[in-house]
């Protein structure tokens, strides 16, 4: 039986990400991997789906063309194209993890695995055994579904069938307005797709600012896309070549009809046939549960991305996989601070955004300052004739602590970070806004909003 310092199941970005820097640190690993190296997000979601957006960004320019003096006749798009260069960038990184681990000497597994033991673990179907000193639980989350119904692959689809459509479908349903939902109702519908998006709560992008929200729920439906948020889903039918969903919203009952329903109301983390039970490893609401290091409950046992709760984000995975090998290693890693990781949508406009909203700022009793400052005022913005948007950031108004920051428009998903560091650092907004920023830059804007925040913003 061999044997490790430290053994990671799943190889995703959190698991990975942990077996580089755990190699960094001296430690013996092994890596065990049931399918592809770099997991979902690599493979099957924020990769492959990144890519698509950026084929529907580049053909929504072409539809724009006169706006900037350019004409043309007879415009073809293929979008088994873009389906196809989606799937080489994601094989290319997939080779790029695999090179990773050879390069820094972590013994890959193929295979399930199963916890027989504190220190021990069976891979199948070959039956092989290792032991390590330590376990960390990486093994990702799946989509989740409607009660009673099940995913079909051609007509009743999740996320991961939706990025491997070879051919746009002429209509499809959306259950679900979260990041998902909108980056994959907006690719299909620059394509041609009918889409009609339903959501359950008030507003689309559940955990975004409802003042974003509701820019990017106009700029959607300006672009097409048919929106019904409060909306409840009651059935979803397969009939003949199609599908029926009937749902409930503020105008009364809804019947309708497309080719494909996408189911994307969220995920689930992925802890059954691990051996979890057995062992006495405390899952709650499907998730495993940890501690700030990301220890669970049984000594030795680590647990790290979306198998370990909500953020479901990749980077989220990556930073606690290393906290849990930094701490495994003996060094004294800051726990995670969940205010502090940014979060993006990819949509057209995007959004981006980190820290509180207003409102949970003020539902924390808070006296806050706001500032704003709208993508049209920007130069760079204008020139670049992507004006749509704002930036919105709050501070403590006592303290001057940044507490969020919130945008949409196109590039916002590149310039998050400044904020992002802003709070590491703990710096102010009136910090911020006396940075001098390169003109012209999209990045003036975040200095002009934390000016606002101030009383002292220039351009508006």
């Amino acid at each position: 039986m061999a044997d490790f310092d430290l053994a990671i199941i799943g190889g995703g970005p959190g698991g990975y990400v942990a077996a580089v820097r755990a190699r960094q640190l001296g430690l013996k690993i092994a890596l065990i991997e049931k399918e592809r190296l770099g997991g979902i997000c690599l493979n099957l979601g924020c990769i492959p789906s990144k890519a698509l957006l950026h084929n529907a960004e580049v053909l929504s320019l072409f539809q724009r063309a006169d706006e900037f003096g350019i004409s043309f006749s007879d415009l073809r798009f293929d979008y088994r194209a873009a389906y196809r260069r989606s799937r080489q960038v994601a094989d290319r990184l997939s080779k790029g993890v695999e090179f990773l681990m050879k390069k820094n000497g972590v013994s890959v597994f193929s295979g399930e695995a199963l916890l027989t033991g504190a220190s021990q673990i069976e891979i199948k179907p070959a039956g092989e055994k290792i032991k390590a000193s330590n376990i960390i639980l990486a093994t990702g989350s799946r989509a989740a579904n409607l009660p009673n119904l099940s995913f079909d692959g051609q007509r009743i689809i999740n996320s991961d069938h939706a990025v491997l459509l070879e051919q746009i479908p002429k209509s499809m349903i959306i259950v679900g307005a979260g990041a998902i939902g909108m980056e994959l109702g907006a690719v299909f519908q620059t394509y041609g797709c009918q889409v009609t998006v339903l959501e359950m709560i008030p507003q689309i992008l559940p955990l975004e600012d409802p003042e974003i929200a509701g820019v990017l729920e106009k700029s959607l439906t300006k672009q097409g896309l048919s929106i019904h948020t409060q909306t409840k889903v009651e059935t979803v039918e397969i009939k003949g070549d199609g599908v029926q969903v009937k749902a409930t919203g503020p105008q009364g009952a809804l019947s309708l009809s497309a080719e494909k329903v996408l189911i994307a109301i969220g995920r689930r983390g992925n802890t059954e046939n691990l051996g979890l039970e057995d062992l006495g490893i405390a899952v709650e609401r499907g998730f495993i549960k940890i501690d700030d290091m990301q220890r669970t409950n049984l000594p030795g046992m680590w647990a790290i991305g979306d198998v370990a709760g909500p953020p479901l984000l990749a980077h989220k995975a990556s930073h606690e996989g290393i906290i849990a090998v930094e701490a495994i290693a003996g060094r004294e890693p800051h726990p995670l601070d969940k205010k502090s990781i940014p979060s993006c949508t990819y949509t057209h406009p995007a959004v981006a955004s980190i820290g509180i909203t207003e409102a949970q700022a003020k539902e924390e009793g808070r006296e806050i300052k706001v500032g704003r400052f709208p993508f049209v005022a920007n130069g760079h913005a204008l020139a670049r004739a992507e004006h749509e948007g704002f930036i919105k950031v709050i501070s403590d108004a006592k303290y001057g602590e940044l507490l969020g920051a919130h945008m949409i428009g196109a590039g916002v998903t590149e310039i998050i970070h400044e904020f992002a560091l802003g709070k590491k650092l703990e710096s102010t907004p009136l910090e911020i806004g006396r940075t001098i920023h390169a003109h012209p830059t999209l990045s003036e804007a975040l200095m002009e909003a934390a000016l606002d925040a101030e009383g002292m913003v220039i351009h508006i």
